[in-house]
């Protein structure tokens, strides 16, 4: 309770899913199956750089410049 810093959740997946639900409540829809692939794309991606610490601005300049970021592979 006295570090703030640490999420009121554990559940990053239900953080992850939230912005995708929020899109739906407030257009009603996708306009095309393409425009969602294309939105969990970029999300999926920019999720990913902040969970890594690289700032969202920083990852989608990244892969706009063709230098994208790939986090580390888990050899655990």
């Amino acid at each position: 309770m006295r570090d703030f810093a640490v999420p009121f959740d554990n559940n990053q997946s239900e953080r992850d899913l939230r912005m995708i639900k929020l899109r739906q409540k407030i257009s009603g829809t996708f306009r095309s199956f393409q425009a969602l692939v294309n939105f969990c794309r970029i999300r999926g991606h920019v999720s990913t750089a902040r969970k890594n610490g690289l700032n969202a601005l920083e990852a989608l300049q990244r892969v706009l410049l063709g230098n994208p970021f790939v986090p580390a592979a888990d050899t655990s």
